[in-house]
């Protein structure tokens, strides 16, 4: 039987562009110094544990900014297709990633199938944005000295 996939049964929430100045001062809010209530319909109030609140003003964030929410645990475990999916890169190099141990990955029990999970893809992919960041700023220190390369 085919695995379903877990990104297509992810919540995912789109920004509008009508909320976005609500979600920028929410996103500004240090969550440790804010209290977020529920009110349900019948009147009744549920506060929120602080871990959610700080989901939560994250995400406002990341809305503000126009980008799109997905909502998944960081243990969850994905295919290499939607790893690859996620990172933005073709499935065959993310392969070539798991071969190499640069993310780590296991295989399902019984078989030849490999699984990743979500929080190895996200450090994959802040390790490969620092990477990056320091690339760009040894070019931006070497333009500035003007120094031929």
């Amino acid at each position: 039987m085919a695995r379903t996939s877990v990104l297509a049964h992810a919540t995912k929430v789109d920004p509008l562009p009508s909320h976005r100045e609500e979600l920028a001062e929410a996103g500004r809010m240090a969550p440790d110094q804010v209290e977020v209530i529920l009110r349900r319909s019948d009147g009744g109030e549920l506060a929120l544990p602080p871990e959610l609140a700080r989901v939560l003003i994250a995400s406002a964030g990341e809305l503000a900014s126009g980008h799109a929410v997905t909502v998944l645990a960081s243990e969850t475990q994905l295919s290499p297709a939607e790893a690859a999916e996620l990172l933005g890169l073709s499935r065959p190099f993310v392969v070539r990633l798991l071969d190499s141990g640069e993310i780590p990955s296991s295989h399902l029990p019984g078989s030849s199938h490999r699984v990743v999970r979500l929080a190895d893809v996200l450090a994959f992919q802040r390790k490969r944005q620092q990477r990056r960041e320091g690339r760009r700023r040894i070019a931006d220190a070497v333009d500035e000295a003007g120094l031929p390369y």
